[in-house]
C-alpha cells in the first residue's frame, strides 16, 4: 500500500475546492473553502436546457476546472495537467505523484465511484487521490460523500474514461507553490472584480444576472417541461441546495468568502456586496424549497412564487456585482 502522509479530509461542500484544499495544504498553503472558491472567481450562473436534456439545469459556478485554472494563475502556482486516451498512461500519471509523496487531483464521472450515493452521471466531478493498493484507491471527496473514502481501481478507471458532457480525457493535475509565493491577500480584489465583470458582461442571455432573469420566466413553466414532475423537480431542488453547492446554489459559499474579505479589507462597496449576497443565499434556498414543494404537491403556484423570487434575485445579484466591480484596482 502507498499512502501520502499528513492528508486531512475536512467537512467541505464543493468537490473542486475540496480537492484544491488537499493539494494546497500539502504544499503549505491553508485557505478556507470559501476563500479558495472566491480567489478562483468561482461564482457564476447558467440556465441550461436543450432538446437532448431530460430536464433543465441551473448552474451556479464557472465550468469545471476553470476555478482551478483561475486560482493557479491568480496565485502564481504551477499547475501541471495531464490528459491521455491510454488507460495505462492514465494510471501512471496518478500513481507517479502518489509514489513521490504528493496528492494528485482527478476530474472524472462520479457515477462509477463505489461510494457515491447518487448514481447520476456527472463528468465534472473532482477528487484528490492520496493512496492506493492492489485493489483500491484512497480519495478525498466532499463531506457529504464521506470525506476520506475508497473506491476500486476498476471503478476509478471507468470514472476517468467516461465520455459525455463536462468529461475530460483521464485528466489529472498537481499544484506546486513557487519559492516565493504571491501574498494571496493581495489577490482578493482582482478575483472579485474579475468575477463581477464576467457575471455582468455575460455574452448570452442564459448566463449571469440575465440568466437568472430568464430562469424566472422559465421555472413557472416547468410542469410542462418535466417528464415526471414528482421526480424531476425535487431532484433539481436537491442539486441546487445539496449537490456540492454549499447551499443556495453556491451563494452561501460566496457570501462566506465576502465575509472573510470584509475582515481583511475596509471598503463600503465590499460590505454592500456581502450584504446583498447574504440576502441572495437565503432567497436561493427559498427557491429550491418552492421547486421541491411544487414537485411533491403538484401545485404550480409554488413555481410561480419561485419565478417571482428569481426575478428579484436577478436584480439583487446585478446590484451586488456592480458594487463589487467598483472596488479599487489595488487594495
Amino acid at each position: 500500500m502507498t499512502i501520502v502522509k499528513g492528508i486531512e479530509a475536512r467537512g467541505t461542500h464543493h468537490c473542486e475546492t475540496t480537492a484544491l484544499g488537499v493539494l494546497l495544504r500539502h504544499e503549505g498553503l491553508d485557505l478556507s473553502e470559501p476563500m479558495l472558491f472566491g480567489l478562483g472567481s468561482g461564482l457564476s450562473f447558467v440556465y441550461w436546457d436543450g432538446k437532448a436534456m431530460a430536464f433543465p439545469f441551473l448552474g451556479g459556478r464557472v465550468k469545471p476546472f476553470d476555478l482551478t485554472r483561475n486560482l493557479a494563475a491568480r496565485l502564481g502556482l504551477t499547475l501541471t495537467v495531464k490528459e491521455t486516451a491510454s488507460p495505462r498512461r492514465a494510471w501512471e500519471n496518478v500513481a507517479a505523484p502518489v509514489d513521490a509523496g504528493r496528492p494528485v487531483g482527478l476530474q472524472l464521472d462520479s457515477y462509477h465511484l463505489d461510494y457515491f450515493r447518487s448514481k447520476v452521471h456527472f463528468g465534472g466531478h473532482v477528487v484528490a487521490m492520496y493512496g492506493y493498493d492492489e485493489h483500491d484507491v484512497h480519495l478525498v471527496d466532499t463531506g457529504r460523500q464521506g470525506g476520506a473514502v475508497r473506491t476500486s481501481r476498476a471503478g476509478l478507471a471507468r470514472a476517468r474514461t467516461e465520455r459525455g458532457p463536462m468529461t475530460a480525457r483521464n485528466r489529472s493535475f498537481t499544484i506546486t507553490l513557487p519559492a516565493h509565493p504571491l501574498p494571496w491577500q493581495d489577490r482578493i480584489i482582482p478575483a472579485i472584480r474579475d468575477c463581477a465583470d464576467a457575471f455582468l458582461a455575460a455574452p448570452i442571455a442564459n448566463l449571469g444576472h440575465r440568466g437568472i432573469e430568464k430562469a424566472g420566466r422559465q421555472v413557472p413553466r416547468w410542469f410542462l417541461r418535466a417528464g415526471d414532475p414528482r421526480q424531476d423537480l425535487p431532484r433539481a431542488a436537491l442539486l441546487m441546495e445539496k449537490g456540492g453547492t454549499g447551499g443556495g446554489l453556491f451563494r452561501a459559499l460566496y457570501r462566506d468568502f465576502l465575509d472573510e474579505c470584509t475582515r481583511l479589507i475596509d471598503d463600503g462597496d465590499l460590505r454592500t456586496g456581502h450584504r446583498l449576497y447574504a440576502e441572495a443565499a437565503v432567497l436561493w434556498t427559498d427557491v429550491s424549497t418552492l421547486i421541491a414543494k411544487a414537485g411533491e404537491s403538484g401545485d404550480a403556484g409554488h413555481l410561480e412564487r419561485a419565478g417571482v423570487i428569481l426575478r428579484d434575485l436577478s436584480r439583487i445579484e446585478r446590484d451586488a456585482m456592480r458594487a463589487l466591480r467598483r472596488l479599487p484596482s489595488t487594495s
